[in-house]
């Protein structure tokens, strides 16, 4: 029977001796990741489970024990922490939070998915809910008692870590099986496009976007976080087609995404647009959400886009933005603006070559 590792141990009371082990606890023989980031914030629910999670990743399980409250997920710290003993590391990603007051205490639950690295190379994906409680700071006396875990179920799921995470907790903290930040996604797209964007293949359904997961640093924030890019299609003509862009951020919040586009002064020779350009100058930029021929690149980090100006290519413009530090910039254009039957584009922006 194969054993659930350690993360359930730290979600429910009932279930912990079955599934302890998700997340590593330090073992004689286990290899601890002395760089994970040190991340110790109770002032939300995400920001109090992603510091669970960094004292489990940085093996120090003492302050992870502390982030439950007088209930404890098993009966004795020894306990807990052996139950992590095969798991290298543990991502996670949480979702949107739902709040409740009662009897003097607000209580949150927080959709969460993680994956958990195991010492033998393998990986296993989690996804369920944390329930936290938080008594009423006003009324409480010494000694304070913080934002803390009350309990929480995560089971093991066969989906891929950026599809796992629930849509929403349910009753007693039960995940519906559901992906929040895709509905959320979903929704934004619909609220602003449904008149605008009609793909006419019959193939296309212009609700169900290519899903693509961003992990980064930025240069003002060393943690790592995660971002997820949602491309949905608007609209498919004869050669071109155009696409709309939305983003997630680490607070689970979904933002559309609206990138530079230079504005273009072109002069022809004879104001014959057949002839080379005599010049082709930025006058300006403008922000865009549409883009044409829009792909993400995994690889680079960068959104392109190949707009042609008529349908046997010979006339189009290319643009690469560059994700750095959180959003998209504009680091390449170039624009082939004469109708010659010829491909020989002009760079009239670079900020992505070396010199």
């Amino acid at each position: 029977m194969d054993r659930v590792p350690t993360l359930a141990l730290a979600l429910t009371i009932t279930t912990a001796a079955t599934l302890g082990g998700l997340l590593i606890y330090g073992p004689a023989n286990a290899q601890i990741k002395n760089d994970a980031d040190y991340i110790d914030d109770r002032s939300g629910p995400a920001q109090l489970i992603r510091s669970f999670y960094s004292a489990i990743n940085r093996h120090e399980y003492a302050r992870a024990w502390d982030y439950f409250g007088e209930t404890k997920p098993v009966a004795d710290f020894a306990s807990f922490a052996k139950g992590y003993e095969e798991t290298v590391f543990v991502e996670v990603e949480t979702g949107g939070i739902s709040e409740e007051g009662a009897a003097g205490s607000l209580y949150y639950t927080l959709p969460v998915a993680i994956r958990a690295q195991q010492q033998d190379g393998s990986e296993k994906i989690f996804a369920g809910c944390y329930t936290l409680r938080q008594i009423s700071p006003q009324t409480q006396e010494p000694p304070f008692k913080p934002l803390h875990i009350e309990k929480g179920e995560l089971k093991l799921t066969d989906s891929a870590f950026t599809k796992a995470l629930p849509m929403s907790c349910g009753d007693n903290g039960v995940f519906a099986p559901n992906d929040a930040l895709l509905e959320k996604a979903k929704a934004a797209f619909i609220a602003s496009y449904s008149e605008r964007c009609n793909a006419s293949s019959s193939e296309s359904d212009t609700t169900s976007p290519v899903d693509y997961t961003i992990s980064y640093r930025t240069r003002d924030n060393d943690h790592q976080q995660q971002a997820r890019l949602f491309r949905f299609l608007c609209s498919s003509g004869a050669y071109n087609q155009t696409f709309v862009f939305f983003m997630s951020d680490e607070q689970g919040l979904v933002r559309q995404v609206h990138l530079a586009e230079p504005e273009l002064d072109i002069h022809y020779e004879n104001d014959d647009p057949e002839k080379k350009p005599d010049a082709v100058n930025i006058i300006g930029y403008r922000s865009t959400d549409e883009l044409t021929n829009a792909t993400y690149d995994e690889e680079n980090f960068s959104i392109t886009t190949h707009a042609k100006w008529r349908g046997v290519g010979d006339a189009f413009s290319r643009g690469t933005w560059l994700f750095r530090n959180g959003a998209f910039s504009l680091v390449f254009y170039e624009v082939d603006a004469s109708y010659d039957g010829q491909i020989n584009p002009q760079t009239i922006l670079d900020y992505n070559s070396a010199p």
